[in-house]
């Protein structure tokens, strides 16, 4: 595709013109950026960039909230697309995360976009909507919640697409939109709610059916209080640990990935009074049954007053200790105490009891059955995002590619296949343009032991413009302590990945897809 080059100056006045039903534009600044360099963490660091950076402050108004875009516009290497920029944890982007990946974009040829969706903090680190999440005690901003869940989404894609015509003169040929987790999220709900927007979405590890996982990933914690109980970390390690030596060589590698875990059949409660390494002198030398409930609450998942399942577990060799995992808690002489997941400990202290101060640690079974209702008959419609019925987006000519790892440390693979499933009841056609993959010991989006598909998004763009639909992704794991790695094939589902039985293991062309 030919380059394109800007056809007005990169001044306010190009963008005064652009305008948006429903919103009322506050500030437009555009800045011309000339061979810049930036860094950002994740990112290597970029150099002889030249960009126009236009950022927008708008508002709904009536709704007394405040919005920002930022839509980098490349100077001198467009090449007629537009890519947006998912977000991550309660965040909608503009960090430096989805800033990282807009001066990537841009150094492709992107137009890029990011957002904030009016929230205060955009720092994937700080979990804690405290800014924006309650009116007042007992009353959530839910349009805060549905600028975040979809409405910014739409806003900022039909803003940008204005300043891609204002400045090179036609609107972008090709949008995609790029994102995990929370961008995940964000790239299925532009499919569900708006499936005119993007021709294109990268869809990985989508935190899809927020209401239920939230709520569901926090039971490990719940099971602690009614134990009142919170084992050392080494203890929930050494039961992982022992139920990947029993799993792990089922594919014909031992590797430390447990391959299929439908087939991993461990049960924990064997490994009861058996040794552990701790590192902590005060630590325990046996593992004690406490330790055994509390990831058997991980590995099967939120159950209510009736032992009835409300939610999957993780798998067996997803890490679920540290500070993302589900089973952590902190040890100090000798004692361990509580400490929840900070996402699910935020979902339901702020947007299900809405009272910060509530006391989580003294709920009872019938409280905790009560708030999982509550999260899915109140926020489902918002931001469950997990509408099966993609026909929209098919109509509209639209491509999109899911992957997850099997060893996510957070959202559990099996929601998606879920999900995946559930579409494909509705339109048996689905694999012409949506295509799901799955990624043996791979983490939340990176991370773990296994591959993440680095060229997914390339793959998609060529499904877009040129037709060939992937059959398989290629999972490129991160450098071990030798600077090793693993390739291997990701299939795609319902296909799993098989090793042959000889062969370099570290090699896709050593696996099959059956």
């Amino acid at each position: 595709m030919s380059l394109t080059s800007p056809l007005f100056p990169c001044i306010s006045s190009t963008f005064s013109n652009v305008t948006l039903f429903g919103a009322s534009i506050i500030e437009l600044e555009a800045t011309q950026l000339t061979n810049t360099s930036l860094a950002y963490e994740y990112y290597p660091t970029f150099s002889g960039l030249d960009f126009c950076n236009v950022s927008l402050t708008y508002t709904h108004p009536g709704e007394n909230d405040t919005l920002h875009v930022q839509v980098w516009l490349p100077s001198t290497t467009y090449t007629d697309r537009l890519q947006g920029i998912g977000g991550g944890s309660y965040a909608a982007g503009l960090n430096d995360v989805s800033f990282g990946g807009m001066a990537l974009a841009v150094a492709e040829g992107y137009a890029a976009l990011s957002l904030d969706a009016g929230l205060p903090s955009q720092d994937p680190v700080d979990l804690q909507p405290q800014d924006w999440a309650l009116l007042s005690p007992g009353n959530v901003d839910l349009y805060a919640l549905e600028n975040l869940g979809s409405v910014s989404l739409s806003d900022a894609t039909l803003l940008a697409k204005a300043f891609v015509e204002s400045y090179y003169g036609q609107p972008p040929k090709f949008s995609y939109w790029n994102g995990c987790s929370q961008g995940g999220r964000q790239g299925l709900m532009l499919a569900q709610q708006y499936p005119h927007l993007y021709d294109g979405i990268l869809a990985g590890s989508p935190a899809i059916s927020w209401d239920e996982w939230a709520v569901g990933d926090y039971y490990p914690t719940f099971v602690m209080d009614q134990l009142k109980q919170y084992p050392y970390p080494c203890e929930v390690e050494a039961i992982r640990t022992a139920a990947i030596n029993a799993c792990d060589g089922l594919d014909g590698i031992v590797d430390g990935i447990i391959t299929d875990p439908e087939a991993c059949h461990f049960d924990p409660s064997t490994v009861v009074g058996g040794p552990v390494n701790c590192s902590d002198s005060d630590g325990p030398l046996t593992i004690s049954d406490a330790a055994v409930k509390v990831v058997q609450a991980v590995w099967g998942g939120a159950r209510d007053a009736h032992n009835e399942s409300l939610w999957f577990g993780l798998n067996k060799d997803a890490v679920i200790t540290g500070s993302s995992g589900l089973a952590e808690t902190a040890c100090a002489n000798g004692t361990c105490s509580r400490s929840p997941p900070p996402l699910c400990n935020t979902w339901l202290q702020y947007f299900l009891a809405k009272d910060p101060s509530v006391d989580l640690a003294t709920m009872t079974q019938s409280y905790y059955d009560e708030l999982f209702k509550i999260s899915v008959q109140q926020y489902t419609s918002i931001y469950g995002t997990d509408d099966p019925d993609l026909r929209p987006f098919r109509d509209s000519g639209g491509k999109m590619i899911t992957y997850h790892g099997l060893a996510d440390v957070l959202i559990p693979p099996n929601n998606t296949q879920r999900y995946y499933d559930a579409a494909t009841a509705v339109d048996q056609s689905i694999q012409d343009y949506y295509r799901l993959f799955f990624s043996p010991g791979l983490g939340h989006c990176t991370g773990g032991l296994g591959g993440r598909p680095a060229s997914a998004f390339d793959t998609l763009q060529t499904w877009v413009e040129s037709g060939t639909a992937p059959d398989v992704l290629i999972g490129t794991s991160l450098p071990d302590s030798q600077g090793n790695v693993l390739e291997r094939p990701l299939c795609l589902y319902p296909r799993k990945q098989v090793y042959k039985g000889s062969g370099n293991t570290s090699v896709p062309e050593s696996f099959a897809c059956e």
